[in-house]
């Protein structure tokens, strides 16, 4: 497919599997922070293939893996001032359990009061509980009172988010077990400030939409569809059979950001904070891209690097939208 089919989002319903395609940096793993970025001209690291053309390649056929059920993250947030955080971000509180005697008849525990009746406002059922119950509660002892209940995030499936993408255009991005809560939250958040039709995220070995995403996405994780799903190669092979390119984030690609084919219908695939991408979902990617670094940092962890390979697809589609108008 060459770059001005991607741009206008053809369709690769019906593509056979081909032998050519990607070379053999696709054969270890990322060891990086997220698997993102690398030096131009490392060589050492691992063997790369043959160059490739601007064009997009041929895919090739990988297996299917197996995930453990979901683990859940905790549902809880204690202490005054995160609760506050949480009323702000919009985050959706099912009940607030509140220490008998915390507060005053006279209004002198002014914050708790007014926790309290923001609380009620929102509609939150606000229970009365003895501290005893709030310490068992507590993963650190500082609730100062007051721990609240959020409600189960709603997660999205894997044909919710193609139905998202619409036709022409589009960016899913893709986390091969990112499990830190704040990078997630991160990532969501510079998902949907660039406009993309979803993020997709493992049901297991991963971090979950709790109280820390909530918090580091802004509140995005209200505005975008998430799924979770049981197998991400196997999510992969969907997105591709609704005409998007895989494109994985990986320090061994040939072409940095800027020169590979970052555009048009694209799932951007990142890896996790320690161990990167794995082998098997890299063997369902299409090409590869890092990005360019002059400094001695080793990389940018995974939610910096999503943030600037999403404004990179945001810039290429842009002004390919300008070219055309």
């Amino acid at each position: 497919m060459a770059r001005g089919d991607a741009r206008r989002g053809s369709s690769r319903k019906g593509q056979g599997p081909s032998q050519a395609g990607r070379g053999s940096q696709y054969r270890g793993r990322d060891q990086r922070t997220g698997g993102s970025g690398g030096r131009q001209g490392q060589g050492s690291r691992g063997q790369r293939g043959p160059q490739r053309s601007s064009s997009r390649p041929q895919r090739a056929g990988g297996r299917q893996d197996q995930q453990r059920p979901a683990t859940l993250g905790s549902d809880l947030i204690e202490g005054r001032r995160a609760v506050a955080e949480a009323l702000d971000a919009g985050i959706p509180i099912r009940t607030a359990y509140v220490q008998d005697g915390a507060g005053s008849p006279e209004g002198t525990d002014k914050t708790l009061d007014t926790l309290v009746r923001r609380l009620a406002d929102a509609g939150v059922e606000c229970e009365v509980v003895p501290r005893s119950r709030l310490d068992r509660l507590s993963s650190h002892g500082a609730h100062q009172g007051i721990v609240v209940r959020t409600k189960p995030f709603s997660y999205a499936t894997i044909e919710d988010v193609i139905a998202a993408a619409g036709e022409g255009d589009a960016l899913v991005v893709v986390l091969d077990h990112v499990t830190d809560e704040g990078n997630f939250g991160a990532i969501v958040r510079s998902a949907e400030v660039v406009g993309a039709a979803g993020v997709v995220v493992a049901n297991a070995r991963a971090a979950t939409v709790g109280p820390g995403a909530y918090k580091t996405s802004a509140g995005a994780v209200l505005h975008l569809p998430i799924a979770q799903v049981p197998n991400l190669a196997r999510a992969i092979d969907q997105l591709k059979e609704a005409g998007f390119w895989a494109c994985a984030a990986t320090e061994h690609a040939e072409q940095d950001v800027w020169h590979a084919p970052v555009y048009g219908r694209l799932a951007l695939v990142m890896g996790s904070e320690g161990e990167g991408i794995s082998r098997l979902v890299l063997d369902h990617c299409d090409f590869g891209a890092r990005l360019p670094q002059r400094g001695r940092v080793e990389s940018l962890n995974v939610a910096q690097a999503t943030t600037v390979m999403c404004y990179e697809w945001l810039r290429r589609v842009s002004e390919e939208a300008r070219s055309d108008a």
